[in-house]
C-alpha cells in the first residue's frame, strides 16, 4: 500500500494537477457560500471542464471543488442564518446566533478549523480502512434504507425537544411534499390537482432556499428597527477572525470533535445517505452527550464542532461506496461517478485493486484538498466577515437575489420562483407557529429514497418481519425509538427513578441486533456494550443521591 500511496502522490504532485485543485477549492467556496448555488451545480458546472483532463487530473479538481463547498457552505449559514448548503444545516443553529452576538469571527473560525480537522481524519481513516468500510454498503437492503429514513426524521424531530410532536408533524409534512408529482415506482401523477407543473413535483433546492431563506428573511425584516441594524450588531465593525483562538477551542473539544469525525465517516459508507444526514446527526449526538444541552441553539461551540466536522468528513465515506459498488451517497458523488464512467473507469468491488493509483489519487485529493480549504479559507474570509457590516434589509436584498438567480438557473423553469416564494410563506408561518423547519427539509429530501425503499421491500415480499428481523434494518428502528424518548429522558434526568435505568437498559437492546450481524468484530462490540450498561447500571445504583427525593420527584413514574 506504501508503494501505491507514493505513486499516487507522484501523479497529484505536478504544478497543473495542484493548480486546478487551487481553482476547484477557491471555486467551491465560493458556490457554498452563495445561497442558492449549490455545491452540486458547482459540480456539474466543473465537469465539462474535465473532459480533457486525465482521470487523475479531472477527478482532483473535482474532489477539490467538493470539499471546498462543504466548508464553504458554513460561511453562509454563520453570517446570514442561511445554509449555504444542505449539509450545512445544523451549522446555524448556533453558529448564526453566536454571530448575532458580535462573535462572528469565533464562530467562522471554528467552523473552518472544523472542518479542517474532520476532513482530515476522515481522509486518514479512509487511506487506512477503506476496504474494510466498502463491505458495509453490501449489507444493506431496501428494508434498511427505509429503517435509515425514519431514524433520521425521528432524530431531527427530536431536536424540538420543547414539543417533539411539532416535529413529528413537520417531518410528516416534508414526507408528504415529497409525494407530490410523478410516483418514481407506477408513473401515476399524485396530488397535482389537474396542474401540470406539479406533475413534475417540486425541485428540491427551490424548497431549500424557501423554507430557509425567504422565510428567515421575512422574519428579519418585518420589525423595522431590526431591518436597519447590521447583521454582526453593535459590534460588526469590530469583527476579526481569531484563528488561534479558534483552533484551540476545537482542540479543547476533541471528543467531539472524534465522534462527530467518524459519525460522518460513517454515514457517507451508507448508500444513499450523505452529509444532509451526518451533519444533523452530529449535532444531535452533540446536543444529547453535552453536559448543557440548554446552550445548544443558542451560540454554543460544539454545535459549530460536530456538524462541520461530520459533513467534511462524510465526503470520505461517500467516496468509498461511490468507487466500490458505483452507489452514490449523494447528487456529488453521482456526478463524480459519471466522470469516472467518461473516463473510462467503471466502479466495482474490485475498483481499488484493479486501479489502485487512481483510487489512493482520489483519496489523498480529498487530503490535501482541505488543507487547499484551510489556506484559501484563512485568506478570503475577511471578505465575508465584511458582509456582518451591512445592514439587514440591504443584505436581505441581495440575498434574495441570488437566491432567485440560483433557483432559476437550475432548471430555467418560472415554477420554481413560485415554489420558492409559497415555501418562504409555509416556512414563515410554521416558524411563527413553534414548528422546526428541519425536519420539513429532511423530509422533503429522504422522501423518495424512503418510498422507494418500501415499495421495493414489498415488492420483495409482502412480509413486514425483515424489518425487524434484519440487524440493520431493527438497529436504526431501536435508535429512532430511543430519539423520540430522549428529550424526555434528559428532562427527568436526577429527578426520575426511571432515568437511572434508561441508558444501560438500551445499550443491551442495541447490542442484540449488533450481535446478529455476525462476523466476528461485531458480536464482540455487542459483548462489549452490554458489559458497559452492566458497569453503568451498577455505578447507577450504587451513587443515588438520594433516594427520597428520587422518589418524591418522580411523582406519576413510580
Amino acid at each position: 500500500m506504501f508503494d501505491t500511496i507514493l505513486a499516487a502522490s507522484a501523479e497529484l504532485a505536478n504544478i497543473k494537477t495542484l493548480a486546478f485543485m487551487m481553482l476547484g477549492t477557491f471555486a467551491g467556496l465560493m458556490a457554498g457560500a452563495i445561497p442558492g448555488f449549490t455545491i452540486a451545480m458547482a459540480v456539474v458546472l466543473v465537469l465539462p471542464f474535465t473532459f480533457n483532463m486525465t482521470p487523475i487530473e479531472g477527478l482532483a479538481t473535482m474532489m477539490a471543488v467538493y470539499v471546498g463547498g462543504l466548508s464553504g457552505g458554513l460561511m453562509s449559514g454563520i453570517l446570514t442564518g442561511i445554509p449555504g448548503t444542505p449539509s450545512s444545516v445544523a451549522t446555524t443553529f448556533d453558529g448564526y446566533p453566536l454571530a448575532r452576538q458580535g462573535k462572528a469571527g469565533l464562530a467562522l473560525g471554528v467552523g473552518v478549523w472544523s472542518s479542517f480537522f474532520g476532513g482530515t481524519i476522515g481522509a486518514v481513516v479512509l487511506i487506512l480502512v477503506a476496504p474494510q468500510l466498502s463491505q458495509i454498503g453490501l449489507e444493506f437492503h431496501p428494508w434498511d434504507f427505509f429503517s435509515l429514513v425514519i431514524f433520521a426524521l425521528t432524530v431531527t424531530a427530536s431536536l424540538a425537544s420543547e414539543n417533539i410532536i411539532k416535529g413529528l408533524i413537520a417531518g410528516l409534512v416534508g414526507l408528504l411534499i415529497a409525494t407530490i408529482g410523478v410516483d418514481d415506482i407506477m408513473g401515476y401523477p399524485r396530488f397535482n390537482f389537474g396542474t401540470e407543473p406539479l406533475k413534475q413535483g417540486f425541485s428540491f433546492l427551490p424548497v431549500l432556499v424557501g423554507l430557509f431563506a425567504f422565510s428567515r428573511l421575512l422574519g428579519d425584516i418585518r420589525d423595522p428597527s431590526s431591518a436597519h441594524k447590521s447583521l454582526g450588531g453593535n459590534d460588526a465593525t469590530a469583527v476579526r477572525i481569531e484563528h488561534r483562538k479558534a483552533a484551540a477551542e476545537v482542540l479543547k473539544r476533541w471528543f467531539n470533535l472524534l465522534r462527530s469525525s467518524l459519525l460522518g465517516v460513517f454515514v457517507g459508507v451508507l448508500p444513499a445517505a450523505g452529509s444532509t444526514i451526518s451533519n444533523i446527526l452530529a449535532y444531535d449526538q452533540a446536543k444529547k452527550a453535552s453536559k448543557n444541552p440548554e446552550e445548544f441553539g443558542t451560540g454554543s461551540l460544539d454545535g459549530i464542532v460536530a456538524p462541520e466536522a461530520a459533513n467534511n468528513a462524510t465526503a470520505g465515506g461517500a467516496l468509498i461506496v461511490m468507487m466500490a459498488l458505483g452507489i452514490p451517497g449523494d447528487i456529488v458523488t453521482a456526478v463524480m461517478l459519471g466522470a469516472l464512467l467518461i473516463h473510462d473507469v467503471i466502479p466495482s468491488p474490485s475498483f481499488i485493486s484493479d486501479e489502485p493509483v487512481l483510487a489512493y489519487a482520489i483519496f489523498i485529493s480529498f487530503f490535501v484538498a482541505n488543507f487547499m480549504m484551510l489556506g484559501l479559507q484563512s485568506i478570503t474570509l475577511r471578505g465575508f466577515v465584511k458582509i456582518t457590516k451591512v445592514k439587514m434589509y440591504m443584505l436581505t436584498a441581495v440575498i434574495l437575489f441570488y437566491c432567485s438567480i440560483g433557483v432559476f438557473a437550475l432548471n430555467n423553469v418560472e415554477f420554481d420562483m413560485w415554489t420558492l416564494f409559497w415555501f418562504g410563506v409555509l416556512g414563515f408561518v410554521m416558524r411563527s407557529l413553534g414548528f422546526p423547519i428541519v425536519p420539513i427539509i429532511l423530509g422533503a429530501v429522504l422522501g423518495s429514497i424512503a418510498e422507494t425503499s418500501l415499495a421495493q421491500s414489498l415488492a420483495i415480499s409482502d412480509d413486514l418481519s425483515p424489518f425487524f428481523t434484519r440487524p440493520w434494518s431493527l438497529f436504526f428502528i431501536l435508535l429512532g425509538f430511543m430519539s423520540i424518548i430522549f428529550p424526555v429522558y434528559q428532562k427527568r434526568r436526577g429527578t426520575a427513578a426511571w432515568t437511572r435505568y434508561f441508558v444501560p437498559v438500551f445499550a443491551v437492546i442495541l447490542a442484540v441486533p449488533v450481535f446478529m450481524m455476525g462476523g466476528y468484530v461485531r458480536p464482540v462490540l455487542a459483548g462489549i456494550m452490554v458489559v458497559f450498561a452492566v458497569v453503568l447500571l451498577i455505578k447507577n445504583l450504587r451513587h443515588r443521591p438520594d433516594d427520597t427525593v428520587l422518589v418524591r420527584g418522580s411523582g406519576d413514574d413510580i
